[in-house]
Parts: C-alpha cells; structure tokens; sequence
C-alpha cells in the first residue's frame, strides 16, 4: 500500500510529516492538557528513622576503613565502537522460510538500500503469498476463524522499533510496524486500533482468511468434540498446527543492522493470543553496535527468556553466534515448566533462533536436529543447516 504523503513514502526511515489533505492533527497533539497544574509546594524530608539512621552511620564507618563501591566502568559510546573505516561482510539470514527474501533483501543492501527497507521487502513476500500459511494472507486463523496478525522491526542506526500485534484484514503487518515507527510515538499496537491505524496510513483492507485455511480451520473445528453438532471430518485426521513465522536480520557493508518479525501466530489459538513475534527484546532485536537475532516457533516459550534480546547481549559479551543461540536455548528449557518437558527433560517444542553480528558472522540454532535457515551474502542464497543441542531421538515421544 502507499501512503498519501507529502514527499515521503513508508520507505523512509525517517520521521514523516503530516498526513497531505487530512485535517487532524496526531494524537500526541491532540490530547495534550490545555494547561499543566502547577507543580507543588517544596515539601520537608521526613526525618530519619532509627533503622535509617543507623544504615548510614554503618555505611559511613565502612567508608572511613576504606570499603567504598567499586564504580563501574562506563559502557562505549555509540561513536566511539567502530571506526570510520570499519566494513562489514554483507549478509541476510532469515527463517527457512524466507529463502526467496533474503535473496530479494541481500540484492537492496548491496545496492545501497537500508536495512530495514530491505529486510521488510524480503518478509512482504511470505506475507502475500497465500501458500505460506504462517503468515500474512492466507494464515491459519484463531479458534474462531478470524486471522489475526503480528510484527515487530527495529532499525539499528536510528534505535527506533515499532511493532503490531492481533492486527485483523491487513496482509502485511510487517509494514504496519514499520509505519508505527516511522509516524507515531509510540512502539506498539494492538487490535482494532492497529487496524484503524493502517487504515489511516493508506493500507487497504482485505479477507485473509483463504478458502484453503477456511477448510483446514473447519476441519480442526469439526474434531474437537464427538458430542457437538459438527459432523466429524474423516478424510484427513492429521489436523494442521503449527506455530510458523517469518524472522530477517540483515547487515550491510557499512555495519549497519536491522530485524524484523512477522506472523499469524500459532494456529487455532484463543482470540487474543499474541506470541513474541510483536514483542521487542523476544521475536527480534537489534542493536547497531553488536548485530541482530530472531525467532521462529512457540512464542509462550521465548517470551520468558526474552531470547533476542539475550542473544545480543551475549554476543555483546564476545560469544560467536552460534554459541549465543545455543546458550539462549538452554535458557528457554530452563524456564520451561514441567508440563511442556518429557521425562528426560527435553522440550516437547520447537524454537528456533537466528542471528548475525555487526561485520557478517551468522547462526541458526534449535533444540532438536534436523532444522535450517535461510541466509544470502556473497554466496548467494541457500538453506543452511541449524546448530542444535539434542538428536532427533532424543525429543519426548
């Protein structure tokens, strides 16, 4: 969709102006108070407690025998990490899934394109294709045969996010986010509201629900109770499910970096279910100062380890990619609950991650053998197999 801007278009990483021919002005002026109450008079600190008093009188009698805090060292500018002749290795790495867009998005950076632009073009592709059916138009839908979307990207170089999540009727949500963070400020939002928003900026709604997931949607419907007025459907009991998406980092000649996630979210899931694709730090993240990592596969799992996030934190402290993905699982089997693990304390899930550091150095990883990603550098494109921590074997029947 494209937007009615005046000289801008949703490509632009930078801050937009205002809607040509509309009238109203954004929220962050519309709802600002008419006057601001005036601040209140300088009150007199409560004296000190005896349990405070002797705090300090304990502190200050440490101090004076020389146990002082050891400061810590201050962290690195942003200027001051990479020199002006620093060049990074090309490179795009996506879910397997996106082995068409890491190619579309390796051949924008290499031409000058930003990152962010790039990457989201590349996710657009799974987004509009009605085949992929983990996200975007033709998605499996909720419990209640609606499909709702999520999306999150970041823009390293600027340090801006936007995110959307249960968006209703927009195919590409990933370009909503983009506008959230482009026009708004603010990074995410949700439902109606979401979809209000796109409609604003241009986007065009439209059903996602494809006759292809109406079917499999009707058919998972039909088994769930023998006893309901639905007729039981026999011809094919394996019923879809599945908890597929799209994650694309990239980073361009100069270093500079950029994530994004996009989905439908796990199939049949209670009408309001958001995953951590929408959720910044779990689904994606990006940091222009270290590199990038995402996510595929069950959302509940991620979400409480915040893996991206931790990712980059890790190769932050000097891990290979590799190395951090894995470490970064093993963190989300240790929060995982009984429930969700076999006797042998394997996950009974899937979650991949995939990332890449700041000069081109990339990784996927998974718990069980057998998975790969997507990347394009100079090679071109091609699936590459997962890093993993267990055999196939090894996963709780």
């Amino acid at each position: 969709p494209q937007l009615a801007l005046a000289g801008c278009s949703l490509n632009s990483c930078s801050r937009a102006p205002m809607l040509a021919g509309s009238p109203r002005p954004f929220p962050s002026q519309r709802y600002l108070p008419h006057s601001l109450p005036s601040p209140p008079p300088p009150s007199v600190p409560p004296p000190v407690s005896a349990s405070r008093r002797d705090f300090l009188q304990t502190a200050s009698a440490l101090a004076a025998a020389g146990f002082l805090p050891r400061s810590l060292p201050a962290l690195p500018s942003i200027s001051s990490v990479v020199s002006p002749e620093f060049r990074a290795r090309p490179c795009v790495v996506a879910s397997a899934n996106g082995l068409r867009g890491v190619k579309v998005a390796y051949d924008r950076i290499t031409a000058g394109e930003d990152p962010l632009d790039a990457i989201i073009a590349g996710v657009n592709i799974q987004e509009l294709d009605p085949e992929d059916q983990s996200v975007g138009l033709g998605g499996l839908p909720n419990a209640e045969g609606v499909v709702t979307l999520d999306a999150s990207c970041m823009h390293g170089p600027t340090r801006r996010a936007g995110a959307v999540a249960c968006i209703e009727d927009i195919a590409t949500p990933s370009l909503v986010a983009k506008a959230v963070m482009d026009y708004t400020d603010h990074v995410l939002l949700v439902g109606p509201q979401a979809r209000r928003f796109a409609i604003e900026m241009g986007f065009t709604p439209q059903n996602l629900l494809t006759e292809k997931s109406r079917q499999d949607w009707l058919r998972w419907r039909a088994r769930l109770n023998p006893n309901d007025m639905y007729l039981d459907y026999d011809g094919n009991v394996k019923i879809k499910f599945h908890t597929g998406t799209i994650n694309m980092n990239a980073v361009t000649s100069s270093g500079d970096i950029a994530s994004v996630t996009t989905t439908s979210g796990m199939a049949w899931k209670v009408p309001g279910r958001v995953g951590d694709s929408p959720i910044i730090g779990a689904g994606q993240y990006c940091d222009n100062t270290v590199g990038a990592a995402g996510s595929t596969g069950r959302g509940e799992a991620n979400i409480k380890a915040c893996g991206a996030f931790l990712a980059v934190e890790f190769m932050r402290q000097g891990l290979g990619p590799e190395e951090a993905l894995l470490r970064v699982m093993q963190r989300v089997i240790a929060m995982t609950e009984d429930r969700l693990l076999g006797p042998n304390g394997r996950p009974r899930f899937d979650l991949q991650f995939y990332a890449l550091t700041k000069d081109g150095r990339f990784a996927g990883a998974t718990a069980y053998e057998g998975a790969s990603f997507a990347v394009c550098d100079e090679q071109g494109p091609r699936l590459v197999k997962c890093a993993y921590l267990f055999k196939e074997s090894e996963r709780p029947k």
